[in-house]
């Protein structure tokens, strides 16, 4: 599989598309006005406390407050009174890969220090410290937080405090000794080089806190590791010295902010399948050509300055394929076609066959039906960018076999998503429940917004319904008010076009039971929904 970068930069935005094999896989945006917040670090000020969340409201000098969950807080030590005679057991009580928790005490200094636990001999383990909130924040308390989740809607951001310094091949983890291996690198020969090398170079620099090897690190020499290493021990020290600095001061604080969206692609996007990086703007070519020389030499040749004169994103179909990606129907090579409807609660995906007629059977046209849109659902998974609870609903098949083959597509298309999913089994309903790490908005919340006609519903009244409506009005107002002798109706002209037309007699009758004149005056300002009843 061949990969190229795109990325277009104006002085409003920034994009940055990913091909693969010259087809759109996915689009990353960032206008200027509205950075992401996604990894930034903020000395923040805790506004409410909320004890039966078991949250708290944080104030990082965004407009909304973000969200602080204690399940997203280090784990305090949990030291044990004892009467009389103690045994100190040195379990270090290490933390999972899954939960990010952390017995880690101090760390604002790269200092971890494990506490024993101490227990009573009838091994009753007493709590000292309280693990509820309310025993752990309070407000106008100061605390350093880490952004894992943009605003999303009306929901403020996503708060940590078990912050991660990400570099091209490590994740640093300072409350944490943990050192994991990215699930996606499979060889247990290259996990277990990785551990080894990783847990020696700690012990060599003395370094206190945890690692992750990410993927890019597979087959990567140790003296690469080592450098990210020191770049990522220096990074925390910086950290840890602004917060120093600023922890006088009374307003929330930004302490350390994420890298712009062309270097993050290259730390994060870029590999060895990685063909080209073409960028469309000079001084950002210049730019990532420098980051990339310091920190991903092997893509540095590869980076190319887009200058002729039709568009860079033109050229690829980018925009087309963005302009198809806000649709809510994708059209199948077979004739199939999908129907995507993202609500706030989840997002549905619906498959049919369309004009696809097949050729041996009815299973057989759905099982073809089904296996193709395995490839475009993953697709567009990945071009929209949609997280969350995510519903499949295919074609109902007959054949198990059919059916998990069918499921074993999907999870080998998934398999190639950066974000986390995790799927179900196909149900007796040809449903498949997914789910899909969110920590951006959509491409459709990106780009637009609930429609000023519909207020989002996705659909209008028809001209008959505001008909009837208005014929109700008239009614009411005619019984509420005796003086009027004419009334004027003011609307769309789609709906007066019917008064006068399919509804005229209707409208006769209606001047005759409400012994008043009606008449009609067009407004082309008004939707189809809006209408206005003047009494004269």
């Amino acid at each position: 599989m061949s990969e190229e970068l795109l990325m277009n930069v104006s002085p409003m935005e920034c994009r940055v598309a990913v091909l693969d094999n010259g087809v759109l896989g996915e689009i990353y945006i960032e206008r200027h006005h509205k950075l992401g917040l996604v990894g930034n670090i903020y000395l923040g000020t805790v506004v409410r406390v909320l004890p039966g969340m078991q949250a708290a409201f944080v104030d990082i000098g965004q407009s909304r407050t973000a969200f602080l969950h204690v399940n997203d807080m280090q784990r305090e030590p949990r030291p044990v009174v004892e009467n009389k005679n103690t045994i100190v057991d040195d379990d270090n009580h290490k933390q999972t890969a899954a939960t990010g928790a952390s017995p880690v005490v101090n760390t604002m200094e790269g200092l971890a220090v494990t506490p024993p636990v101490v227990r009573t001999r009838s091994t009753e383990v007493i709590p000292v410290t309280k693990t509820l909130i309310q025993h752990r924040l309070h407000e106008g308390q100061r605390i350093l937080v880490q952004v894992t989740k943009d605003q999303l809607g009306s929901k403020g951001a996503r708060l940590t405090t078990n912050i991660s310094l990400p570099s091209r091949y490590l994740v640093y983890l300072p409350s944490s000794d943990h050192v994991g291996i990215s699930q996606r690198i499979d060889s247990e020969d290259e996990r277990t080089r990785l551990k080894t090398e990783l847990t020696s170079l700690m012990q060599t620099v003395s370094l206190k806190g945890g690692l992750i090897a990410r993927t890019a690190a597979e087959r990567v020499p140790v003296n690469k590791l080592e450098e990210d290493i020191y770049y990522l021990v220096q990074l925390w020290r910086t950290i840890c010295a602004r917060r120093q600095e600023i922890n006088h001061h009374q307003s929330s604080e930004l302490i350390y902010q994420e890298l712009s969206l062309p270097l993050r692609s290259i730390r994060d996007l870029v590999h060895a399948d990685t063909e080209k990086v073409i960028i469309d703007n000079a001084q950002v070519y210049e730019q990532v050509r420098y980051f990339a020389k310091e920190f991903v030499p092997f893509v540095y040749e590869r980076i190319v300055h887009y200058t002729a004169e039709p568009a860079l994103f033109d050229v690829h179909r980018v925009e087309d394929d963005l302009r198809d990606a806000l649709k809510r129907r994708v059209d199948l090579k077979s004739g199939g076609y999908l129907i995507i409807d993202q609500t706030e609660a989840m997002t549905t995906i619906d498959v049919n066959t369309g004009s696809f007629v097949g050729g041996r059977s009815l299973e057989d046209t759905v099982y073809k039906t089904n296996l193709e849109a395995t490839h475009a659902i993953a697709r567009q998974l990945r071009l929209r960018n949609l997280g969350g609870i995510i519903i499949l609903d295919f074609i109902d098949m007959l054949e198990q076999e059919h059916k998990n083959d069918v499921l074993t597509s999907l999870q080998e298309q998934l398999a190639q998503d950066y974000a986390k999913t995790n799927i179900t089994q196909v149900s007796e309903l040809g449903l498949v429940e997914m789910t899909r790490k969110r920590t951006r908005e959509s491409l459709g919340q990106q780009l637009c917004e609930p429609c000023s006609t519909c207020q989002g519903r996705g659909f209008v009244k028809t001209a008959e319904t505001v008909c009837f409506e208005i014929f109700r009005e008239m009614m009411r107002c005619a019984r509420t008010y005796n003086s009027p002798k004419k009334f004027t109706v003011v609307a769309h002209a789609a709906v007066i076009d019917l008064l006068l037309t399919s509804e005229a007699d209707t409208v006769a009758d209606l001047e005759y039971l409400l012994g008043r004149v009606i008449t009609f005056e067009v407004e082309n300002l008004y939707t189809q929904e809006q209408y206005d009843i003047v009494l004269d």
